[in-house]
């Protein structure tokens, strides 16, 4: 038998404002899905790791970019810049940040 699920981010199970950015959750599927708008000068390493208490990001992330530019630099110095219509896979072990305005 087959299910559908869906949901929209217009009622996120979840939404927070950390500094410089929102980000919105649902849960669909068994997994968790979130929009993130990361706001000019977001870095993780400024505005996320102070809450979380690791120096790099620890969370692998699978996504698309609809907007805007991040660039990534894994603790092994590797680095990339993903920007709109890119779907993106990160490992953990990173730090992020907004590039332009």
């Amino acid at each position: 038998m087959s299910s559908i699920e869906i949901k929209n981010f217009a009622n996120a199970d979840e939404v927070n404002e950390p500094n410089n950015a929102r980000v919105e959750s649902v849960n669909v599927g068994g997994q968790r899905v979130m929009r993130l708008h990361l706001q000019p000068g977001w870095k993780w390493s400024e505005d996320i790791k102070p809450g979380v208490g690791t120096d790099s990001c620890q969370a692998s992330h699978c996504g698309v970019m609809v907007q805007g530019s991040i660039c990534v630099r894994h603790d092994d110095g590797s680095e990339g810049t993903y920007g709109a219509g890119d779907a993106y896979a990160i490992a953990p072990g990173h730090d992020a940040w907004v590039v332009g305005d």
